[in-house]
């Protein structure tokens, strides 16, 4: 098993004084890129919903002394990128958002959503980047870079990239069915993988890669992949298929994978090392992790209670990734 030790809260919601409109709650899903002095952390939040109730989401970020990263020095002064035009798949949310540095460019992946009538919502997935360090990004194009396939019909989310032997590699969601509980549309999705040579044009293995603990109808999301010691370590959540946002047994965990080839993994969630809290604002599910190194130590970011709607924590690994 694995070790982590919980530092808590890095962005508590509810403490951010004099919060701009576009970011009234949630910090979801965060992603973290190494600058020199900072740890810059993007994640993704709302306004208020709007008369009938509905949200949006932006992307957003905070920088994090790079010596001591439960210091926050520094935050966005606006969403990192504009939501899409009318029609476009991008139109009501870019979320998840996930990064990466190379070079001078930070590229960005991101879910993009549209709103439907006999289910709530349909994702795909937006390409942007920035040349000002991060700070803004520019959408590569008015349509997705991985969106809707005969083998992958809906919801295309919670992408993750990375850049191994040469190649771009990005796992993601893929969703499997839509069914109806107590009149609500509900959704599975299962984790995927594809690689390719620009990080444009992608080749899909068109296969689930973990392999299913709670049956059939769990829904797997957000397979992040750090390379460590000759295997690549994936952590990721997962839950059951109803009744999760709120009951406590039924809600997000977070899992583990390894593989020494990014096609073939075995799962043992009993490594994974973090679970729910006895108390406090991770105490009913942990989920959305992320995992980087800084300065030779192993951290993971990750939602708790309600997905993130008050903010994100952080953990420090004790011991080695092997």
């Amino acid at each position: 098993m694995f070790t982590w030790e919980k530092l808590g809260l890095v962005v508590d919601v509810r403490s951010i004084a004099n919060k701009p409109e576009w970011f009234h709650s949630f910090a979801q899903a965060p992603n973290a890129i190494i600058m020199d002095d900072v740890v810059r952390v993007y994640f993704c939040c709302r306004p208020k919903p709007d008369a009938n109730g509905m949200f949006v989401s932006y992307g957003s970020y905070v920088d994090l002394n790079r010596h001591n990263l439960m210091e926050i020095v520094g935050m966005a002064a606006q969403p990192i990128m504009p939501l899409g035009a009318l029609g476009t798949f991008d139109e009501f949310g870019t979320y998840p958002i996930s990064t990466i540095h190379i070079d001078d460019v930070v590229h960005a992946y991101y879910g993009g959503w549209t709103r439907c009538e006999s289910v709530p919502f349909n994702v795909a997935i937006g390409y942007a980047k920035s040349t000002d360090g991060g700070k803004t990004f520019i959408k590569q194009g008015v349509g997705p870079v991985l969106g809707p396939t005969l083998d992958e019909p809906f919801v295309i989310s919670s992408p993750k990239i990375r850049y191994y032997n040469d190649r771009w590699v990005m796992s993601y969601i893929a969703g499997t069915k839509w069914f109806m509980h107590e009149g609500r549309a509900e959704i599975i999705y299962k984790l995927r993988m594809a690689h390719s040579p620009d990080g444009i044009h992608w080749t899909r293995l068109n296969q689930n890669i973990i392999a299913d603990k709670l049956g059939p109808d769990e829904a797997q999301a957000c397979g992040d992949v750090i390379y460590k010691n000759g295997a690549y370590h994936m952590f990721f959540c997962y839950r059951e298929a109803t009744n999760f946002r709120f009951a406590k047994d039924r809600t997000y965990r977070i899992g583990y994978a390894r593989s020494l080839d990014l096609i073939t993994w075995v799962r043992d969630d009993t490594k994974a090392g973090i679970d729910i809290s006895r108390q406090g604002w991770d105490s009913d599910m942990v989920a959305y992790p992320h995992v980087f190194e800084v300065d030779g130590e192993i951290y993971m970011l990750y939602l708790g209670n309600e997905v993130g709607r008050y903010g994100f924590g952080m953990a420090k690994l004790r011991g080695e990734l092997a």
